[in-house]
């Protein structure tokens, strides 16, 4: 029995199989149950070990969660911050990664370290630093610093995205465009375009699901006139008594959406259509 049949063995590729289904459901399905069920534990009854399971449900949670105004303003206030991010990212992304990805420049590779440079920071530096110079310029404390400081860090992996997938355009189709008498806007519109929108749809989804879930940068520079559902999610479990149930429906009103833009896209875009937006294909 060589090593190459063994991988090929449907009894290994049932538990590899199993292993990854197992693994996936531990590393999410298990805490998304979780939250869920923290989100309708009956606040009378409670959930204590040595239970697995509460002892009895309720809405109350939602109910009481849903009565407090601060959800409904966080809510729409993190998804106008969500799609303003993501507006901004595609239109700045999209000629900067075209560039990055295709052009031929000196300090080319400078530039693109430079662009990406915000990826390899830490979080709490670049908190620290864009949260002093917003204070002084005027912007803290309000919806366009929020929206600017997300979209500085965003921008740059909605950059990478596009730039990866400009690379991966065969130079053959552009050439053949160009000798057939394709001008810059008809390139643009009939060939360029249609190629980078892969990259374009996934880097608006990862733009509008890190927007939608960033904490850090936000609270620096929003707290406490701009609030976010990660702020009010940090707010129920922060301090010293931390309100699990309320910050479980916080939770659950967080992820929601972010399955619902997942299912969505995966539903009208091929699977293999959206791996061309990663540079796969």
């Amino acid at each position: 029995m060589t090593p190459i049949w063994s991988l090929r063995s449907p009894l290994l590729g049932w538990c590899l199989g199993f292993t990854v289904l197992v693994g996936g459901a531990l590393i999410f399905a298990l805490p998304l149950a979780t939250a869920v069920l923290w989100s309708l534990v009956d606040p009378e009854v409670g959930w204590f070990p040595p239970h697995i399971l509460p002892a009895s449900l309720s809405f109350a949670n939602w109910r009481d969660m849903l009565a407090v105004p601060e959800l409904e303003e966080a809510l729409g206030r993190s998804f106008l911050i969500a799609v303003l991010v993501t507006s901004l990212c595609a239109l700045l992304g999209l000629p900067t990664g075209y560039a990055l990805g295709r052009g031929r420049f000196p300090g080319r590779r400078a530039i693109e370290v430079l662009v990406l440079t915000p990826l390899m920071m830490p979080g709490i530096v670049l908190a620290i630093g864009l949260g002093g110079v917003f204070m002084r310029i005027g912007l803290s404390q309000t919806l366009t610093g929020v929206v600017l400081v997300q979209t500085a860090v965003v921008l740059p992996l909605s950059i990478r995205i596009i730039a990866a997938t400009a690379q991966s355009i065969p130079p053959d189709i552009i050439d053949a465009a160009t000798n057939l008498g394709a001008g810059p806007a008809a390139l643009a519109r009939h060939i360029l375009v249609p190629l980078l929108l892969p990259g374009l749809l996934a880097a608006a989804l990862l733009s509008f699901i890190a927007s939608l879930e960033e904490f850090l940068l936000s609270f620096v520079v929003g707290m406490p006139t701009i609030q976010t559902l990660p702020m009010l999610l940090w707010a129920y479990l922060g301090g010293r008594s931390a309100i699990l149930s309320y910050a479980a429906v916080v939770t659950v009103a967080l992820l929601i959406p972010t399955l619902l833009v997942l299912v969505l896209v995966e539903r009208v875009l091929k699977q293999e259509y959206l791996a061309a937006g990663f540079g796969k294909a």
